[in-house]
């Protein structure tokens, strides 16, 4: 499959090398940062609402925003269903301070 010149295009092209069927759902983790832990707490909450999984922690993995918010999707992996999700995270996130960090799962 040709995928886009990007991180999530890069990532789908390791997991496919090392013959992972991209079709198979899986569990995937959406990474979103914050800087304080109420911002992260209330977007996690709207996405439970919705029916996803998703835990806080204070991570330090960006200085600025030290609180990530893990949200699971499960899904099959391309990168339109991808973009679509971190579209979707991102415009609740830019509403509490917080951004998008990456997403990542087991093949």
């Amino acid at each position: 499959m040709i995928h886009p010149d990007d991180d999530s295009g890069d990532a789908l092209r390791r997991l496919e090398s090392c013959g992972d069927d991209l079709a198979r759902p899986r569990s995937v983790d959406f990474t979103v940062v914050f800087p304080a832990q109420d911002l992260a707490e209330s977007f996690a909450t709207h996405f439970r609402t919705l029916g996803y999984p998703a835990s806080v922690e204070f991570a330090e993995t960006v200085a600025e925003l030290p609180w990530d918010v893990v949200v699971v999707n499960h899904m099959a992996l391309s990168h339109k269903v991808i973009e679509e999700f971190e579209n979707l995270l991102e415009s609740v996130a830019s509403k509490f301070g917080g951004r998008n960090d990456g997403w990542g799962c087991f093949s």
